[in-house]
């Protein structure tokens, strides 16, 4: 199976730097983004299309599958909220993209959530209008989610249930073409040439897929590693449950995807959608190969 990649750009956003830094003090994390007036620091929301192609002469058959981890934020909050959060554009930026690359969001066969934040599934949804309801886009996909990511969405905790959108897994449910992913287990949709990769430091259920590549392993990074930045060992977000525990689950895939010359993609660096990860004599992480986009090379 050949394996392309397209980074796709979605809805771009501002946040307070010191919650996206945590305890790490603004001296430190200055030096890696610029905040602006009122603090907040520039964050993507980046997706990954893979798209599948069978090699006939290994004697695959079968069609084209193209399958996007993640949705982004989206354009689905009103106006207020959009402020208060800090999304940048009105327009649904990730269905623009999609047109850039000649795909619309009905030509992808499957959407691979990390977890059920806002700022990675709210792209899920049309973009807001004044009296209209919305509704869920991607009508030909299967939803992949872990199952514990999913019980978190539908019982949040106090601290987090504003990060949840409550009618999104209304209707993700509804839709009949939802995949909740076991334990430790793999996605019956993508395959067991997907592995996954589960942490529970950032929110319950975290789910970090892997794609197998002639470059090396690509993992999708999510929430545990959303940028160059957190990379650095101790750099958590104070958006993260149990921080101490992202630290161990952070070392843990740092040092398996150093080893196997492994790569990340970063769902919120606004420079940098790829990186191989190192290690280095010292026992400190870093990046290497920084890649702002990937336009359609194999994996």
């Amino acid at each position: 199976m050949k394996r392309f990649l397209h980074s796709i750009e979605g809805n771009s956003q501002k946040l307070d730097g010191g919650a996206m830094f945590g305890n790490a003090p603004k001296a430190l994390w200055e030096r890696w983004t610029a905040p602006d007036e009122r603090n907040r620091i520039d964050l993507a929301c980046r997706c990954l299309l893979v798209r599948e192609e069978p090699e006939a002469d290994k004697g695959e058959s079968g069609t084209v599958r193209r399958i996007l981890f993640e949705a982004g934020i989206g354009a689905f909050f009103e106006p207020k909220m959009k402020d208060r959060f800090g999304v940048v554009e009105t327009e649904h930026v990730l269905l623009r993209n999609l047109a850039r690359i000649g795909l619309s969001h009905a030509d992808i066969d499957v959407v691979v959530l990390s977890h059920l934040h806002f700022d990675h599934a709210g792209g899920l949804l049309t973009a807001w209008a004044a009296g209209s309801a919305r509704e869920l886009l991607f009508p030909n996909a299967t939803f992949v989610v872990s199952e514990a990511a999913w019980q978190r969405a539908l019982q949040p905790h106090a601290r987090d249930a504003a990060s949840f959108i409550p009618e999104l897994q209304v209707l993700l449910e509804a839709s009949g073409r939802l995949e909740r992913v076991a334990p430790g287990g793999f996605s019956q949709t993508l395959g067991p040439a997907y592995p996954l990769h589960f942490s529970d430091g950032h929110t319950p259920g975290l789910m970090l897929a892997e794609i197998p590549g002639q470059l090396g392993p690509l993992v999708y990074a999510g929430d545990l590693v959303p940028g160059r930045a957190w990379v650095h060992r101790s750099i958590t977000m104070g958006y993260d449950r149990y921080p101490e525990l992202l630290i161990d689950e952070k070392e843990a895939l740092i040092d398996d995807l150093a080893r196997r010359n492994g790569r990340l993609f970063f769902t919120h660096d606004p420079e940098c959608a790829m990186a191989r990860v190192t290690v280095d004599e010292r026992g400190r992480f870093g990046s290497v190969g920084d890649r702002a986009s990937v336009d359609g090379e194999a994996a």
